[in-house]
């Protein structure tokens, strides 16, 4: 759960950058947003495993990103606010938030309300399906699927380029050397680096005509890593 990727929706820097570093220090992966619009861009382009989200916003505000956010699906969404009122609380549950905290605020204590909601809400979907962004690998039934613009765009790869996707998949954000690539996804004989580049730069391409280039990307003198694209 630590690796997942938190999007906070905050227009105070000071504050925003606690968060961030609060979230980091736990292992978590964070985007951050200065107003409501440009939130609910990452939010439709990064698929965030939760949002830390204000009211008071530029823009669109809190309520208005959530009721959005709700249209759009069930992404588990914590707000905090300086606005301490019964109503304004009861206003953001009924829209549908899941955690309502005040500020000022203990950061750790903002990160633990999120790694609760996180535990409640991600066995909300089958456990065995690895989730990256767009990306969806479903181990099991031997199936990728990308969330592209059109809907659900499912990837035909061969049996090498699913074991390839699926393993970095479970370690997203990690650079695998070439040779660690051969020993979990090539074992069946004595495969050499340049055969897992072939495979990766089919990979690479696939995933690029599927609305997600800059997934994949090569780590000059490594090997490759899988992760959200421009998000590190």
């Amino acid at each position: 759960m630590t690796d997942a990727l938190i999007l906070i929706v905050e227009d105070e820097p000071e504050i925003a950058e606690i968060l961030e570093t609060y979230f980091a220090r736990e292992g978590f992966r964070v985007i951050c947003a200065r107003d409501g619009t440009t939130g609910l861009a990452h939010h439709q382009r990064l698929r965030p495993d939760l949002v830390v989200l204000d009211i008071k916003l530029p823009g669109q505000d809190g309520y208005e990103v959530l009721a959005a956010i709700r249209r759009r699906g069930e992404t588990p969404v914590i707000m905090v606010t300086a606005l301490a009122e019964d109503l304004d609380k009861l206003q953001a549950l009924r829209i549908g938030a899941d955690d309502y905290v005040v500020k000022p605020f203990n950061p750790l204590e903002v990160v633990a309300r999120a790694g609760a909601v996180l535990r409640r809400t991600m066995g909300r979907g089958p456990d065995h399906l690895l989730r990256l962004g767009p990306l969806t690998v479903d181990p099991e039934a031997y199936r990728a699927v990308i969330d592209a613009a059109a809907g659900p765009l499912p990837l035909e790869l061969t049996p090498t380029e699913f074991r390839i996707l699926a393993h970095m998949a479970r370690f997203p954000g990690r650079a695998f050397g070439r040779a660690e690539l051969v020993d979990a996804c090539l074992p069946e004989g004595a495969a050499l680096d340049r055969t897992v580049d072939s495979h990766v730069s089919n990979l690479r391409r696939k995933l690029a005509a599927a609305e997600a280039d800059g997934m994949l990307e090569a780590v000059r003198g490594i090997g490759y890593r899988l992760d959200m694209p421009h998000v590190r």
